[in-house]
C-alpha cells in the first residue's frame, strides 16, 4: 500500500484529486476527507515543483477546506496551509495570510479560533519567513499590533494563542515586534494574573526569552518581574512553574547578568529547594515495589544507548575535546543531555521528561557556580532543617540539592564534607529507596574529595567507608538503587585510580555478583562500571586471581550472545579496556575473543557491501564493527608481541579487512580501524610492516587541515598512527618515500588557524617523530612550522609521545638552526614549559640553548632582553643561559 501511495505522487496534478476530496466530497466519510489532508500535506512539502495550474488551485481549495464544519477536515486543511505557506513563502501566496488574518475578525468563534491556530504555529515554523516585505509592506506590522490586542481577548484559548505567537518574534528579534515593546510588555505583565494556565505559561516563557534578546527591557522592572517569577516558580500548575523556572536557569546562565541576579538570591534559592522536592505526579510514576531486584524489565525501562564513536588518541590537555573523547579510550557511547546527570536518577517511564525538579536542581548548579560561598550561606540553615526531617521527602530533596552544589560551592562545603560525608554514607541505609538512590548520586558527585586523600585517617574515615557503601548499593534489593550505586561507583573509580587496587578482590566479587544478579538495564551501567574499573587500576588487573573471578561469567555471557545481538555490543566494549588492564592474563581468552572480532568485522563488511549494491536494503548497524575494532586494540596492547601469532593466522586475514574498514564511508568506523593500526604499529609492528605501503595512501588521504566535524577524531587517529608508524621504521630508508607527502599534509595543519586543537596537536607530534627518525628530510622545512609548532606543544603534559616529538624538533634544530633562528623566543618558552624531561631531552636542549648563545656571541645578552621577564629567569634557572 506505502508503494502504491508513493507512486501516486508522480502523477503531476495527485494534489489536486486529494484537495478535491477535501473540500468538495462532502459526502465522503470524514475520516477519508481528513486522511486525503494529510496526504496532501506531505505533497504540500515539495508544491513548488507542481505545474502553476496544480499549485493555483491547491491554493484556492485548500482555504475552502480550510472553512468546513468537520473540525478534522479543518485541522487537515490548516496544517496543509502551514506547510505550503512555508514552501510558497508569503510573497507567492499572500492570500492565504490575509485570510487567515481576517479569521482574527471573525465573530464566529470556531474561525477565529481555527485561523489564530494556524498563524501560531506558522509564527513557530518559520518566524524569519514572516518578517519579511511583501509587496512594499511587512506584514508583522499589521500582525503584531494585532495579537498585543488579541492578548486581551475574553476566550482564552485566544489570549494563548496571541501571546505564544508573538514570542516566537523574540528570538529573532523582530523589528516589527521591538517596534511595539512597550505595548507587548505591557501587555504581558496584564497577562501575567491569567486565569488561564497556558496564558501564565506563555507569558513565563515570553519573559525567559525577553531575558536573552531584550534584558535591557526587563532590568528597570526587575523587582515587578522577580516578584512575579518567585511567584509563579510556585505555581500549582507544574508546567507554569516549570517555565517560571526556566527564568531562573537562563537568568544564572547569562554571566552578564549576575549583578542584577545576586540580590535575587536570598529570596530564589529557597525556592528552588522547595521546587526539588518531589511531586505527587513525580511519585506516581517513581514509586513502585521496594524490592524488585528480581522483577525482569520491561522493554520501555531500557533508555536506548546511542553507539557512534570509535577508540581516540588527543594528547591530555586537549582529551575534552570532539565528543568528550579520553586518550585511548572508546568513545562508542554518546552523552544523552546537558543534564543527564540529573536525569540519571529519575529515567522511568515519564520521569525521564524534563520536569520542575530536575530544572530547579540545574538552575541551583549554576547558582553555586555564581555564588559559592554566598548561595550556602543563605541555602545552610534550610539545608539543615530538611536533612533532619522526618519527612522523608522534605529529606530527600536536601540531599539534591548538596548533589547540585557540588560543584559549584566545593570551596564552601569542603569544610562541611567531614559532616556530610559520613550522614550521606549513614543515609544509603535509609529504608526509602528514593532516598537511599539520591544519597547514592550525591556522594558521587564528592567522590573526588574522598578519594584525594593523604593520611591514613582520610582514607578509613571517607574512602573506605564510602567505597563500601557504594559497592553495598550495587547489591541492593532495589533496581533503582542499584543504578544508582552502581552510577556512583563508576565515579568514585574514575576518581580513585589506582587507589583502588589494594581492594580489588572485593570489588570484584562484589560486581561479578551483581553480574549473576541484574536485569538487563543496570546490566548495561555495570559493564560501564567494569571497564572503568579496568581504566582505572590498569595492570594491577593482571593478576590471576582477579583475572579469574572477572572472565569465566563475562565468557559465559559472550557464549550465549549472537553476533548481532545488539546487548553483544555494551559487552565488547567492556572487554576492551579489560584485556588493555588484564594484559597476558587474558591469554587463556584471547584466541577465541580474537577470531569472533574477526568474524564480526568480516561478516558487517559483507553487509555494507551488499548494502552498497542495493540500496533498498537497511542500513547495516556500525556499533558491531566499532566495537569489534576496538576490542582487537585491547587485545593488540594488552597481549603485546603475542598477539602477531593470532594475526598471522586469522582467517580471514586481519589486515586486509583492516584496509577495508580505513575507507568506509562512515567516520567512526575508520577512526577505530586508525586506532588499530596504531596499536599494531607500537606492539606488532612485524606483521604490520608489509602492509605499510598499500595502507599509507589511505592513512595519508586522511589527514585534513579542516575536517568536517565527524572525520576530526578520524583526522586525528590517522595522524597519530603515522607517528607510531615512524618510530618502528627508524632509520630504514624505506619509509622515506613518505615523508615528503606526510608533510605536505601536516604543516598545513599546523597553519591553519581553524585547524582543530586536537588535530594541531597530534600533527605536531607526529612532525616530530618523523624528525626523529628523518630530520634531513624534514629540516628544510623548519623556518615554516616552527613557531605554530611550539605553541601547539607547549601546554601538553609531559609525557613520552611529548618527549619523542620533541627530541626530533630537536634533531631539526640540529640539522637547520637557521630555520628557528626567527622563532627561537618560541622554542625557549616551549623548553621552559617541561617539566621533567627525560635526560636525553634536557641534554638536547643545554646543547641547543648553549650553543645558540655562543654562536650569537655578545648580541645574546640584547637578545634575550627582549623575552618576557619569567622567560628570561627561567631559562638561567634551569639552563644557565
Amino acid at each position: 500500500m506505502a508503494t502504491k501511495l508513493q507512486n501516486f505522487t508522480t502523477i503531476p496534478d495527485y494534489s489536486c484529486y486529494l484537495v478535491h476530496i477535501m473540500a468538495h466530497l462532502t459526502t465522503e466519510d470524514d475520516r477519508v476527507r481528513a486522511v486525503a489532508g494529510l496526504l496532501l500535506k506531505n505533497n504540500a512539502k515539495t508544491i513548488t515543483k507542481s505545474p502553476p495550474e496544480v499549485v493555483e488551485y491547491v491554493k484556492v481549495t485548500v482555504l475552502v477546506a480550510f472553512r468546513d464544519r468537520v473540525k478534522e477536515v479543518r485541522d487537515a486543511a490548516g496544517q496543509v496551509i502551514v506547510t505550503m505557506m512555508g514552501s510558497l513563502e508569503v510573497v507567492q501566496w499572500p492570500e492565504a495570510l490575509m485570510k487567515l488574518v481576517e479569521g482574527l475578525d471573525s465573530t464566529d468563534p470556531i474561525i477565529k479560533v481555527s485561523s489564530f491556530s494556524v498563524l501560531e504555529k506558522a509564527c513557530e515554523d518559520y518566524p524569519k519567513k514572516l518578517d519579511k516585505d511583501v509587496n512594499g509592506q511587512r506584514p508583522l506590522d499589521f500582525m503584531i499590533p494585532k495579537f498585543i490586542q488579541l492578548a486581551d481577548d475574553p476566550n482564552a484559548r485566544i489570549r494563548s494563542h496571541a501571546i505564544t505567537s508573538l514570542s516566537h518574534f523574540i528570538a529573532i528579534r523582530s523589528q516589527s515586534l521591538f517596534a511595539n515593546i512597550d505595548p507587548y510588555m505591557a501587555c504581558l505583565f496584564r497577562r501575567a494574573g491569567d486565569d488561564s494556565a497556558d496564558v501564565r505559561r506563555g507569558v513565563c516563557s515570553s519573559l525567559v526569552l525577553l531575558l536573552v534578546a531584550r534584558p535591557d527591557r526587563l532590568i528597570p522592572d526587575m523587582h515587578s518581574v522577580a516578584q512575579f517569577m518567585l511567584y509563579t516558580t510556585q505555581d500549582k500548575d507544574e508546567n507554569v512553574a516549570l517555565e517560571a523556572c526556566e527564568f531562573w536557569l537562563t537568568f544564572a546562565e547569562e554571566p552578564d547578568l549576575t549583578a542584577h541576579l545576586a540580590p535575587l538570591v536570598p529570596d530564589l534559592a529557597p525556592v528552588l529547594l522547595k521546587c526539588m522536592v518531589y511531586s505527587e505526579e513525580d511519585l506516581a510514576w517513581l514509586v513502585g515495589p521496594e524490592e524488585d531486584a528480581d522483577v525482569a524489565d520491561k522493554e520501555s525501562d531500557i533508555k536506548p544507548r546511542h553507539y557512534g564513536g570509535g577508540k581516540g588518541h588527543a594528547m591530555e590537555s586537549s582529551a575534552a575535546e570532539q565528543g568528550g573523547q579520553k586518550p585511548k579510550v572508546s568513545a562508542a557511547l554518546d552523552d544523552e543531555d546537558e543534564f543527564d546527570d540529573f536525569d540519571e536518577e529519575f529515567d522511568e517511564d515519564g520521569a525521564t521528561e524534563w520536569n520542575l525538579r530536575k530544572c530547579a536542581a540545574a538552575a541551583l548548579d549554576i547558582l553555586a557556580v555564581r555564588f559559592g560561598d554566598d548561595l550556602l550561606k543563605i541555602l545552610l540553615p534550610h539545608l539543615n532543617e530538611r536533612l533532619h526531617s522526618q519527612d522523608w521527602l522534605q529529606k530527600e530533596s536536601a540531599i539534591l540539592a548538596l548533589g547540585a552544589m557540588a560543584e559549584g560551592c566545593i570551596d564552601a562545603i569542603e569544610p562541611h564534607l567531614p559532616m556530610i560525608v559520613p550522614f550521606l554514607i549513614e543515609t544509603l541505609n535509609d529504608p526509602k529507596p528514593l532516598v537511599r538512590s539520591i544519597a547514592c548520586w550525591t556522594l558521587g558527585r564528592y567522590a573526588h574529595w574522598c578519594t584525594n586523600f593523604e593520611t591514613d585517617e582520610h582514607r578509613n574515615q571517607f574512602f573506605v567507608p564510602a567505597m563500601e557503601g557504594l559497592l553495598k548499593m550495587v547489591l541492593d534489593t532495589n533496581k533503582r538503587v542499584q543504578e544508582a550505586g552502581c552510577s556512583a561507583f563508576a565515579t568514585l573509580e574514575e576518581d580513585a585510580g589506582s587507589r583502588l587496587a589494594p581492594y580489588l578482590e572485593p570489588i570484584l566479587r562484589n560486581l561479578m555478583y551483581a553480574f549473576e544478579k541484574y536485569q538487563q538495564k543496570n546490566l548495561l551501567i555495570l559493564y560501564d562500571a567494569l571497564g572503568t574499573l579496568a581504566d582505572a587500576v590498569g595492570n594491577a588487573l593482571e593478576n590471576p586471581m582477579f583475572v579469574e573471578i572477572l572472565m569465566p561469567p563475562l565468557i559465559r555471557r559472550w557464549q550465549t550472545l549472537a553476533d548481532d545481538d545488539d546487548d553483544l555490543i555494551p559487552l565488547l566494549e567492556c572487554l576492551s579496556s579489560i584485556t588493555m588492564a588484564t594484559g597476558h592474563g587474558f591469554a587463556p581468552y584471547a584466541q577465541a575473543v580474537f577470531g569472533r572480532c574477526v568474524q564480526i568485522v568480516h561478516h558487517s563488511l559483507l553487509a555494507w557491501e551488499e548494502y552498497h549494491r542495493n540500496p533498498e536494503l537497511d542500513e547495516p548497524e556500525r556499533p558491531f564493527l566499532i566495537v569489534s575494532l576496538d576490542l582487537l586494540s585491547g587485545l593488540v596492547q594488552g597481549l603485546g608481541g603475542t598477539v602477531e601469532a593470532l594475526i598471522a593466522t586469522s582467517n580471514p586475514p586481519l589486515l586486509p579487512l583492516v584496509g577495508i574498514c580505513l575507507k568506509h564511508p562512515q567516520a567512526p568506523v575508520r577512526q577505530s580501524a586508525y586506532a588499530l593500526i596504531g596499536d599494531m604499529a607500537i606492539s606488532c609492528f612485524g606483521v604490520l610492516r608489509v602492509y605499510v605501503p598499500t595502507l599509507m595512501p589511505e592513512i595519508i588521504s586522511q589527514i585534513e587541515p579542516e575536517p568536517k566535524f565527524d572525520f576530526i577524531s578520524a583526522s586525528n587517529n590517522a595522524a597519530w598512527s603515522v607517528g607510531e608508524i615512524a618510530l618502528r621504521y627508524g632509520s630504514d630508508p624505506e619509509f622515506n618515500q613518505f615523508v615528503k607527502p606526510l608533510i605536505g599534509r601536516l604543516v598545513p595543519i599546523l597553519l591553519n588557524v581553524r585547524s582543530p586543537k586536537s588535530l594541531t596537536e597530534n600533527a605536531a607530534v607526529t612532525i616530530g617523530r618523523i624528525a626523529l627518525v628523518a630530520p634531513q628530510d624534514v629540516a628544510p622545512y623548519l623556518d615554516t612550522f616552527a613557531q605554530q609548532w611550539c605553541q601547539a606543544l607547549w601546554e601538553i603534559k609531559d609525557n613520552e609521545e611529548k618527549d619523542s616529538a620533541f627530541r626530533g624538533f630537536c634533531l631539526l634544530i640540529q640539522a637547520n638552526p637557521a630555520g628557528v633562528s626567527k622563532h627561537f623566543v618560541w622554542f625557549c618558552n616551549a623548553v621552559v614549559k617541561w617539566k621533567s624531561p627525560s635526560p636525553e631531552l634536557r641534554d638536547m636542549f643545554t646543547k641547543i640553548l648553549h650553543g645558540f648563545k655562543e654562536m650569537s656571541g655578545p648580541q645574546w645578552s640584547q637578545q634575550i632582553s627582549t623575552y618576557p621577564p619569567p622567560l628570561q629567569e627561567a631559562l638561567r634557572t634551569l639552563y644557565g643561559v
